[in-house]
């Protein structure tokens, strides 16, 4: 993921920006997909942003070339939608590479919106979508 961030725009996050508490239950989740041979081939994660106002962030969504367009990220992308929902989030927000066509394409088709960037510095480099999400029941 990270060196195709770096191929496409010349720079990424470090990997060693996360700080992997913000993805232990409760206040977030990292799901990984893997091969029936147990290889990892795609990943997706997301993190409280603002307990307040229940708004949870969506981050590290990737699916390696091979197996993209097999519906993985959709589906990772949905098992986060409904974890984040059972703890409490009634929003998800991201962001996504101005780039990434595909990944905007997925977003707006399953209901997300586009909204200001909120991740300083990012500029025109990134597209910022929300959700709204529905309380189970």
């Amino acid at each position: 993921m990270y060196g195709e961030q770096l191929d496409t725009y010349g720079f990424a996050d470090s990997p060693e920006s996360e700080i992997a508490a913000d993805y232990t239950a409760p206040q977030g989740l990292l799901l990984v997909g893997y091969t029936s041979s147990g290889q990892p081939v795609g990943c997706g994660g997301y993190r409280t942003y603002d307990q307040t106002e229940h708004v949870a962030e969506v981050r590290k969504m990737y699916v390696q070339p091979d197996y993209r367009g097999m519906g993985l990220g959709r589906r990772i992308l949905k098992q986060l939608e409904r974890q984040a929902t059972a703890r409490g989030a009634r929003k998800l927000i991201l962001e996504t590479g101005a780039l990434n066509e595909a990944a905007i394409g997925l977003y707006v088709e399953v209901g997300y919106y586009p909204i200001p960037s909120y991740v300083p510095g990012r500029g025109s480099s990134n597209r910022a979508f929300a959700k709204e999400l529905e309380a189970e029941g």
